[in-house]
């Protein structure tokens, strides 16, 4: 559990909609979308980018930390639901500016935790910058690199079965 303090508190119901489209307006939501189909054609995993601007009341001042929250919006979003164990799922708080990803079993086995820690740390050091397309995209092409390497492109394109669409909760 997370220890809560004001500024986090203030920073969560603070948090707007209207804030959180306009660090992520659609023409940043098209540009994560295109590098997410762009980034699949480089390997053998499913990628879906999930953004939420601040937890529910409940679930703050329970202290839920953003990495428990990705294991929800994981489940939620059923991208452990994929053929090949292949989903994986970068996580945006933007009230707390914290990143996760989180991987399917078939992936997981294969990638070291620290890479994966690395990848969120370069977002994270973006958003904090106010580049948040750029941080984004970034992410994705950090986490694609480390699931060509791992996870190889088939030899016959498969299917797609999480959306490239970025997930705004």
């Amino acid at each position: 559990m997370v220890m809560n303090s004001l500024p986090r508190i203030l920073r969560h119901l603070g948090m707007s909609g209207r804030q959180l489209g306009r660090r992520f307006p659609p023409t940043t939501l098209a540009a994560i979308e295109q590098a997410i189909r762009d980034s699949e054609r480089l390997h053998g995993g499913q990628i879906c980018f999930a953004l939420e601007g601040a937890l529910s009341a409940s679930a703050l001042f329970a202290g839920e930390p953003a990495r428990e929250r990705a294991l929800e919006v994981f489940s939620l979003l059923r991208v452990w639901d994929t053929e090949h164990n292949n989903g994986v799922l970068i996580y945006l708080l933007l009230a707390d500016r914290d990143v996760e990803i989180v991987a399917d079993r078939g992936i997981h086995a294969r990638v070291d935790p620290q890479e994966w820690e690395a990848a969120c740390r370069e977002m994270e050091a973006a958003f904090r910058d106010g580049r948040f397309e750029a941080g984004a995209i970034g992410g994705i092409q950090a986490v694609a690199r480390l699931l060509a390497r791992h996870f190889p492109a088939p030899a016959a394109p498969s299917r797609n079965e999480l959306p490239d669409r970025p997930v705004v909760l």
